[in-house]
């Protein structure tokens, strides 16, 4: 059974390290916490907000973040394993170096975010809004990208392969040398309104 705290206030608490497993926040808030190198292990968060907090070299496993605000937070080499974020939303955030592996970020808000390098391998992003967001040089294969806002995303030199593009528009993103796979490639071809023979 999950420990559940409620509607607390955390304020520049040391959680240097910490081990975070079976926990449960709910509407709980977060400000100048340090969470460097700290683990969660199917934690809950729900509806919390964490203002300049850092998540530096932490890494959360089968972990949720649903609903959850993120404000100039750091997560540098921070790393989301088979976690939940569906909802929640980043603002001027340090995302990089961020890695993301399965899981479940559908209707996550990420806009003008800082993404190049990262690293998104099999995760749902369902109606995520990515709205000009960096992805230079980062590796999104396997990402279920279905209805994302994606105008003004840069992919330049990115690894789509096996990502879900039909929400892409090839026409107002910037994309030069991305990898993509022949399925992309034909699917991108009729968005563009080729013919093919």
């Amino acid at each position: 059974m999950l420990e559940q705290t409620e509607d607390t206030i955390f304020r520049h608490d040391d959680w240097y390290g910490e081990e975070l497993v079976d926990r449960h926040f709910v509407r709980c808030e977060f400000f100048q916490v340090d969470l460097t190198e700290a683990v969660t292990r199917g934690a809950v968060f729900t509806e919390c907000t964490f203002g300049n907090t850092a998540f530096n070299s932490s890494r959360h496993v089968d972990s949720a973040f649903t609903r959850c605000v993120f404000k100039r937070c750091n997560l540098f080499e921070a790393e989301f394993v088979g976690c939940k974020l569906v909802g929640s939303s980043f603002f001027q955030c340090d995302l990089r170096p961020l890695r993301v592996s399965g899981g479940d970020w559908s209707f996550v808000s990420l806009p003008g975010a800082d993404l190049r390098g990262v690293s998104l391998t099999d995760v749902r992003m369902r109606e995520a809004d990515l709205t000009g967001v960096d992805l230079t040089g980062a590796e999104v294969t396997g990402v279920d990208l279905s209805g994302a806002q994606l105008s003004g995303v840069r992919l330049s030199r990115a690894d789509l392969r096996g990502s879900d593009l039909s929400a892409l528009d090839p026409t107002t993103a910037q994309a030069r040398d991305a990898l993509i796979d022949a399925e992309q490639a034909l699917m991108l071809a009729q968005a563009l309104g080729f013919r093919l023979a």
